[in-house]
This record gives C-alpha cells, sequence and structure tokens, in this order.
C-alpha cells in the first residue's frame, strides 16, 4: 500500500485525483498505475483501470486469478465491475469513499449476488494517509 500511496502523489503532481494503484501475484508486483483520465483523455483511466490493464498485458491474460489490488481509495462501480471481471482474488484499500464507494460505502458490489466472481476485500489500510492526500488534494483545488 506504501507503493500505492507514492503512486498517489505522482498522479497529484500530474494535477490528478491522487490515487494510486498496484497488482500483485505470488507476493511480486505486476503492474501499477494511478488516475491519468485527465492525461489520457480517457474517463476510464482510474488508477484500478490502468493498473488492470497492464497487468493484463503483463501476464498475457485479462483473468487476473490469484492476485492482490491494492488501491488507496475504494473503487467505484467502474473499476469493481472490472475488478470482478478480471477474477481478482482479493482487494486492499485504503480510505473508503462515502460518495462513490463501490464495495462496502454506497454500493456493495464485493458481495453483489448477480456478480459471477466474489472478491475478498479489507479497507482502511493506511487510510489515515490517503485520506490526507486527498483532502488536501481537494482542499487547494476549492
Amino acid at each position: 500500500m506504501q507503493y500505492a500511496l507514492a503512486l498517489a502523489h505522482k498522479a497529484e503532481e500530474s494535477g490528478e485525483v491522487p490515487v494510486g494503484a498496484v497488482l500483485t501475484k505470488d507476493d511480486r508486483l505486476v503492474a501499477e498505475g494511478w488516475n491519468q483520465p485527465i492525461l489520457a483523455r480517457d474517463p476510464s483511466a482510474h488508477a484500478e483501470m490502468v493498473t488492470l490493464r497492464n497487468a493484463g498485458l503483463a501476464l498475457n491474460n485479462y483473468r487476473l486469478v490469484n492476485t492482490t489490488l491494492y488501491v488507496t481509495l475504494e473503487p467505484c462501480v467502474m473499476c469493481m465491475g472490472a475488478i470482478a471481471h478480471a477474477r481478482v482474488e482479493r482487494l486492499v484499500f485504503g480510505c473508503s469513499d462515502p460518495h462513490r464507494g463501490a464495495v462496502c460505502s454506497v454500493l456493495h458490489l464485493a458481495d453483489a449476488d448477480f456478480l459471477n466472481h466474489r472478491v475478498a476485500w479489507q479497507g482502511g489500510v493506511l487510510a489515515e494517509p490517503c485520506s490526507a492526500l486527498l483532502k488536501s488534494f481537494f482542499k487547494r483545488r476549492r
């Protein structure tokens, strides 16, 4: 999660919302990403989506079985759908998103009956520094 937080700072330096993500398999780094929708002119370029795309290329497969995704902010609906579709085994996130969180805050997609894959998840890992980075970013923007 520390590395995901460092990537969130990289997003912030680019003027993006500071969210970072890394994907591991067998305790080794497979892929990384950070928010880039402005830079990439791509509304789907959230940290999770960039990381999943990079992981698919690195593993030569869109199925990311036996992997763990670490992300600094609770994923949104789009990202949670992609995480489930990719068959990520485990999700670990920093701070909750009380406005758009699709794991446990607003929606509970990790446990949705209509999905054919369940993602084990854990929230609150390094929640304070993840939250502080986002709050600081948005305070400066307002």
